[in-house]
């Protein structure tokens, strides 16, 4: 009997979700004789079971578009608003998931998607995962599709920012996505020649990122660009956060914790404003005019690079291989070029941060670059 398989996008858009859909899907119904079907906008459409067949036609053009033919959204199975309540719907979803006499489902997504994989798997359905994500941070995969396209955007905005920069004799400050990791404000600081790269595995000290700017002016560069991941923190921050998060372990009673929460949610809220603290704290320091550029969702945008293309049509077609041998409860990961079925558990709550002693730290530092420590 064929078999019925279910697909679907959870969490922010990232290039290349197209491009797995139809590897998922073309391998799955060429060469396994699979029946596709689609559910929209995420587990919220699984949940409320709006479904669309992916057949050739509908897979046919769809490799170079940016976004996901499928929607997506946030929802969680187990804290899903339906009306003004917050509800757990995952008994809904498994019930749909036999309605569509489905013998597996493939969750497309990043970190918070593979959790929630995880906790349908416990329930009893056959789960295959594949990475997606821009900030490159899913544990257990090389690479995730998203990453590459955004890289290049990325590096394209501060190859840009270049021109004005020292033509007006200004501190640049470019803000890069990455959540708490920071692949893509190193890569693309790297690629695009930024002076300053701003690291949440690296907490800066404002002083020597300083000192570094008029180190340049004084041998006569006389603007600089920065480049800051959105995690990152400076050494105060990191310092308090440490401390709220080891006094949180040992808080007495509920108060006490109370008082330690709303503390860290108060400097996460502070710090959702750094890069523009870090801009103007510059421009005293260095008596140079800064300006800051946000890139926001412009990195997620667009056309898939032929890189995430390949990433993510390989990840695809061996998902379906996967599924054709039964082989569940796994994501399908990059490793070392080929690909590599990972266990579940092994994945979640975990996150893939730039290790210190990364080749492309090493680099940054040996051509100058600083790292605000």
């Amino acid at each position: 009997m064929p078999k019925y398989i279910g697909i679907l996008t959870a969490g922010g858009d990232s290039p290349g979700l197209n491009a797995a859909i139809r590897g998922v899907g073309k391998a799955g119904i060429d060469a396994y004789d699979m029946n596709i079907v689609g559910f929209k906008d995420g587990f919220r459409g699984l949940m409320e079971n709006r479904t669309i067949r992916l057949d050739g036609s509908v897979l046919s053009g769809i490799l170079t578009v940016g976004g996901t033919i499928l929607g997506t959204s946030r929802d969680k199975p187990h804290k899903m608003v339906v009306g003004h309540k917050v509800m757990d719907m995952t008994d809904v979803i498994v019930e749909n998931y036999h309605k569509n006499h489905l013998d597996a489902l493939v969750c497309l997504g990043g970190g918070g998607t593979q959790k929630n994989a995880f906790r349908l798997m416990q329930q009893g359905l056959n789960i295959i995962t594949l990475p997606k994500t821009i900030d490159n941070d899913v544990a257990m995969t090389d690479r995730t599709f998203g990453f590459d396209t955004a890289l290049g955007i990325a590096t394209q905005a501060i190859d840009r920012l270049h021109s004005t920069a020292h033509s007006h004799h200004r501190i640049l400050v470019v803000e890069i996505m990455g959540h708490n990791a920071g692949w893509l404000a190193l890569g693309s600081g790297i690629a695009g020649g930024a002076d300053v790269i701003l690291l949440p595995e690296i907490p800066y000290d404002i002083n020597k990122i300083a000192d570094a700017i008029c180190e340049r002016s004084k041998n006569g560069k006389h603007f600089s660009i920065v480049a800051v991941s959105e995690g990152a923190m400076s050494t105060t921050v990191a310092k308090e956060l440490k401390e709220l998060e080891e006094l949180k372990k040992v808080a007495k009673n509920g108060n006490e914790k109370k008082k330690i929460v709303e503390k860290l949610m108060e400097i996460n809220v502070e710090q959702s404003k750094h890069t523009m603290v870090v801009s103007e704290k510059l421009q005293k320091l260095c008596s140079l005019e800064s300006r800051v550029t946000i890139l926001g969702h412009l990195q997620r945008g667009g056309t898939p690079s032929a890189a995430d293309r390949l990433l993510a049509t390989k990840l695809g077609t061996a998902c379906a291989t996967l599924i054709n041998k039964e082989h569940y409860g796994v994501m399908v990961a990059d490793y070392e070029d080929k690909t590599k079925a990972i266990p579940l558990e092994d994945v979640i709550g975990k996150r893939k941060t730039v290790p210190l002693d990364h080749s492309w730290i090493e680099s940054a530092r040996l051509v100058g670059t600083c790292l605000g420590d």
